[in-house]
């Protein structure tokens, strides 16, 4: 085992809603020679010797300001703890863990946590911080628990609007502010009586109580057709799950949906995983809007929908861990621009309906290897007075794995 010999000049001081720091943070601070952080935390810190520097706007402007500072002993002053939804992930995608100490203090989610009485691990902790809203509809659940830090003070009102919308208007809410701090405060109500005004600095936990009867839309792959705005030519229920089984989504992963239609088995693989990305490929604006209205509705408005069909469209982009073509299998060079595109290990994914698509699946299954599977589904269905089964189109599937 070696050990390397620190290079680290960039101090990231966690400090909290009393000015409280860590004691090797008030050491780095009083030799730092240039110290950034917002006002708020310039008062919380008390005296500084170095000199202060606000963020600029826009803060983009701050990685080759501080890029010019390299060697030098300069500190950022951030609150709770800088890794969790704060400045410490941005910088470590300009700056080498090895030019940063991190020094956290104790997070608003560690804080609420504990006052709500909460474990941590069986919490789901994320940020609408600058971030759509809509995102917390993925996360509801019967009996979910969610710690979220928020943009300001109308946000609870905004949340309480949303979980009533959801059919989860007997939420309990509570808005706890200014964490640790001399102005801590504590308001509680349901998302259905909701009418509080706060603090813009506080944390938002929900405890998720649904509407006797609610229909549960799991993260389980396989909606209902009819949780989607869709114009008949879409992914089914049934096929989308064996489709998103064969596409195997895993954190951080990308997706390329070709041939995205209304979105179906995009928003699935968001919903699969946290982290998770995908780009759709729609060249029809109606069905591009569908897919904007389905990715928002469902909690994912992360979806990046794309004007562009395949193969000429893939150009220029992040090469992906999986791909789905659901559409404009037949246009020339699609299954062999996609194969290319794939990272070693990833997943191609193709479903077709019809003669010419199953052949092309067919020749591809032949020259590559791979899995081919025709997939058959019937559903029950009213036969006049009486009841009988109604079979869908057949589907033939052919999936690789790129080695």
């Amino acid at each position: 085992m070696t050990t390397a010999k620190s290079s680290a000049w960039l101090t990231l001081i966690g400090i909290g809603e009393d000015g409280s720091m860590a004691a090797a943070g008030r050491t780095a601070l009083g030799k730092a020679s240039v110290v950034y952080g917002g006002e708020r935390h310039f008062e919380l810190a008390g005296e500084i010797s170095g000199e202060k520097r606000l963020w600029p706007s826009p803060f983009a402007h701050v990685y080759d300001a501080l890029e010019q500072l390299s060697g030098q002993n300069v500190a950022i002053l951030a609150s709770g703890d800088p890794q969790w939804y704060g400045i410490g992930s941005s910088l470590a995608r300009h700056f080498s863990a090895h030019n940063m100490t991190v020094l956290p203090s104790p997070s608003a989610f560690q804080l609420a946590a504990a006052r709500m009485g909460w474990a941590l691990q069986e919490t789901d902790c994320l940020s609408v911080h600058g971030r759509p809203l809509d995102t917390l509809r993925a996360a509801l659940y019967p009996g979910a628990r969610i710690l979220a830090l928020t943009s300001n003070a109308q946000s609870p009102a905004q949340v309480a609007a949303l979980l009533r919308s959801e059919g989860y208007g007997r939420s309990a809410m509570t808005v706890l502010e200014h964490l640790g701090g001399d102005r801590e405060r504590r308001l509680s109500a349901t998302a259905e009586t909701w009418h509080a005004e706060v603090a813009d600095l506080h944390t938002l936990a929900i405890d998720c109580v649904p509407a006797p009867g609610h229909r549960l839309l799991t993260r389980t792959s396989g909606l209902p057709d009819d949780a989607f705005i869709h114009d008949g030519k879409m992914t089914k229920r049934e096929i989308r799950a064996v489709t998103l089984a064969a596409l195997q989504p895993h954190p951080g992963a990308l997706l390329w949906d070709i041939g995205a239609g209304c979105g179906s088995v995009g928003i699935e693989w968001l919903r699969s995983a946290p982290g998770t990305r995908a780009i759709g490929f729609e060249p029809h604006a109606q069905r591009r809007d569908m897919a904007e209205q389905n990715a928002l509705a469902l909690g994912v408005p992360q979806f990046e929908l794309r004007d562009a069909s395949a193969p000429a469209g893939l150009t220029d982009l992040e090469r992906p861990d999986a791909v789905f073509i659901g559409g404009g299998l037949t246009a020339n060079g699609m299954v062999a621009a996609c194969q290319e595109a794939l990272k070693p290990g990833g997943r191609l994914v193709a479903n077709a309906v019809t003669l010419e698509g199953e052949a092309v699946l067919m020749s591809a299954w032949q020259t590559h290897g791979g899995e081919l599977t025709r997939l058959a589904v019937q559903r029950a269905s009213a036969v006049g007075g009486l009841t009988g089964w109604r079979p869908l189109m057949p589907v033939t599937q052919w999936s690789l794995i790129k080695t």
